[in-house]
């Protein structure tokens, strides 16, 4: 409600003034507004679906959160089943990943714009601290090879803190999707990270139950990052609006 109230888009902004809107426009953003369908349908959700660049973007964020969803569900149970920490060690120490994860988030964020200040093109500034982030994010499977616990804590915190890094690809729906459809665009992604919420936490109980151990766990979450890296590099490609033709 306080958003509503208070979001406008930059034309009906009283607080901004033209060089800022050209400046916006100069980015690739939508200064006016975004461009309007009058009726969504299913040829427009299939529309998106035939862009690589999108296809790209949705499997990458499908990778990222299931690092994040790890981490939501199964961390706690890791720490103290396959680790054996007691509960409230486990609690402790499990809080240092997430306070990893939110430091990158503001990293990823402040080495994406400072690579756009530096003169590198969008897709450059955005892309790096999503795949860095990824590839990062496969240290997980090293915790595999200890025992000690401030090592178990650091690889994790490696791992959670890439993971971090990786949330800025929320950017790329609105620098991909066409002006017409950012708002679907936005909706299916959102809707391939909230997959990973139900696959992952079911496919690392299948691997744990199966195994009784974490290890094969860990391997699952690294190969998917993996992937999710790998996406962006070869599937989502150059980053530009895509334009749809009624």
């Amino acid at each position: 409600m306080f958003w509503f109230k208070f979001y406008r888009d930059p034309k009906d902004s009283r607080y901004i003034n033209q060089a800022e809107m050209e400046y916006i426009r100069q980015g690739g953003g939508l200064a006016e507004t975004a461009g309007t369908v009058k009726t969504l349908n299913l040829a427009h959700l299939r529309h998106l679906f035939n862009h690589r660049q999108l296809w790209g973007i949705y499997i990458g964020q499908f990778a990222n959160t299931s690092t994040l969803f790890f981490f939501l569900t199964w961390f706690p149970t890791y720490l103290v089943s396959a680790k054996h920490m007691q509960f409230l060690k486990a609690g402790f120490l499990g809080s240092i990943p997430y306070i990893a994860a939110f430091l990158g988030v503001i990293f990823s964020g402040y080495l994406s714009d400072r690579m756009l200040r530096r003169g590198f093109s969008t897709g450059a500034s955005r892309k790096t601290p999503i795949i860095t982030g990824l590839l990062l994010a496969c240290a997980i499977i090293l915790a595999n090879y200890t025992t000690s616990t401030s090592m178990i804590i650091t690889i994790m915190s490696v791992a959670f803190f890439a993971q971090g890094m990786s949330a800025i690809s929320w950017t790329l729906v609105s620098d991909i999707a066409p002006s017409e459809l950012v708002g679907l665009a936005g909706g299916v992604f959102n809707f391939m990270g909230n997959l990973a919420g139900i696959v992952t936490p079911l496919v690392v109980g299948i691997i744990v139950n199966a195994t009784h151990s974490f290890s094969g766990a860990l391997v699952f979450i690294s190969v998917v990052a993996l992937i999710g890296a790998l996406s962006y590099i070869f599937i989502a490609g150059k980053i530009q609006r895509i334009e749809i033709n009624e």
